[in-house]
C-alpha cells in the first residue's frame, strides 16, 4: 500500500513537475505521463482530492443509471482512504484533479465544516454526474482557484481560494440533491431494500446475538457508503439511516409489547439491547412515554 503524504510525491508520481503551491494544486488530465495513466497501484493520500471527468464513459464503475445525466462525473475522496487503479482505469484525455493538503485549511471555517460535507466518504460508484451546465459552473470555480494559487501569495489568498472551494462544495451538496431526486423512482427501491435487511433482523431474532445493528454493518449488506446511505434517506425522509433504524426498532417494539406477555427488559434483549435502561431512553424520546407505560395504556 503506497502512501502519498504531500502534493509534491502525487506530482512526481505522475510525472509533472513541482506544484506552484505546495498545499494545493489542480492537475489537468492531459499533463499527466503515459505511465502513471497505465499504472496498476493500491494507495492513500493524506490530503483532499476532488476529481472532475467531463464525459466519463465507465458508467457501471461510477454508478450512472438511466435517470443521469451523461456529461461530466465527479468523485471526491478525503485523507486517509484507500483507493486503488487498475490499468484498464484510463484516464480520459481532458479532465482536472483538485488536491488539497489539510494544512491550507488550518485558521479557517472550512478547515471545520469541510466534513460536513458526507460526499467525500462516497464509494467511487456513488459518483456526481453533472449536466453541460453544472460541469461548466464546476469548470469555473476550478479555473479561478488555479488563477488565484498562481498569483502573488498574500494575506488575502487563503481566504479567496478557499472561499471558491466552498462555493464549489456547496454546488455539489446542490448537484447531489439534484441527482437523488432524479434518481427518485430507484432510491425508493434503496429504501424498500433497507427494510427487508431490518425486517431480517427483526424476524430472525438476530438482534438478540448481534446487538443493534449499526449503520456500517447495514450499509455493508446494501453494497452502499455509509454516508451516501444517510444522506439518500435525510433527502427522501428527512431522517439519516440512525434515526430510520431506531425508529423501526420503536415501532417492533410497540408490537412486541402490544401483542406478547414479555416484560419490558424482556423485549429489550429481543431487540438486542444490552441495558434495559438504554431500551427506556430509546423508546421515551421517541415516543414521550415509557415503554411500561405504553403497556400499560392499553390494558
Amino acid at each position: 500500500m503506497l502512501t502519498i503524504s504531500s502534493i509534491s510525491e502525487q506530482h512526481q508520481l505522475l510525472g509533472l513537475g513541482r506544484p506552484d503551491h505546495p498545499l494545493i494544486s489542480i492537475v489537468e488530465f492531459d499533463a499527466i505521463a503515459m505511465g502513471a495513466r497505465s499504472a496498476s497501484i493500491s494507495f492513500i493520500n493524506k490530503f483532499y482530492t476532488i476529481t472532475l471527468k467531463p464525459r466519463c464513459i465507465s458508467n457501471e464503475k461510477y454508478g450512472r443509471n438511466r435517470h443521469d445525466f451523461n456529461q461530466g462525473m465527479m468523485n471526491f475522496c478525503a485523507p486517509d482512504i484507500k483507493r486503488a487503479l487498475e490499468p484498464n482505469d484510463s484516464l480520459p484525455e481532458k479532465g482536472w484533479l483538485l488536491n488539497m493538503h489539510p494544512d491550507f485549511l488550518i485558521g479557517h471555517p472550512l478547515h471545520r465544516r469541510i466534513m460536513e460535507h458526507g460526499f467525500f466518504h462516497y464509494e467511487v460508484n456513488e459518483a456526481l454526474h453533472l449536466s453541460p451546465r453544472e460541469e461548466q459552473v464546476i469548470a469555473r470555480l476550478l479555473d479561478n482557484i488555479r488563477q488565484e494559487y498562481l498569483s502573488i501569495i498574500d494575506p488575502y489568498s487563503q481566504d479567496i481560494i478557499l472561499s471558491q472551494v466552498e462555493t464549489l462544495l456547496n454546488y455539489a451538496n446542490r448537484f447531489y440533491n439534484r441527482q437523488f431526486i432524479t434518481r427518485k423512482s430507484i432510491n425508493g427501491d434503496l429504501l424498500i431494500k433497507l427494510d427487508l435487511v431490518l425486517d431480517k433482523y427483526f424476524e430472525d431474532d438476530a438482534l438478540m446475538i448481534t446487538g443493534q445493528p449499526s449503520v456500517k454493518l447495514i450499509s455493508e449488506q446494501m453494497n452502499i457508503s455509509p454516508n451516501y446511505l444517510s444522506d439518500l434517506l435525510r433527502n427522501m425522509t428527512g431522517q439519516n439511516t440512525q434515526q430510520h433504524i431506531q425508529n423501526r426498532v420503536i415501532k417492533k417494539a410497540k408490537h412486541i409489547l402490544l401483542t406478547s406477555d414479555l416484560s419490558v427488559s424482556e423485549v429489550a434483549y429481543k431487540l438486542g439491547f444490552e441495558h434495559t435502561q438504554s431500551f427506556n431512553k430509546l423508546f421515551k424520546n421517541k415516543t414521550k412515554t415509557s415503554p411500561l407505560e405504553f403497556k400499560n395504556s392499553f390494558n
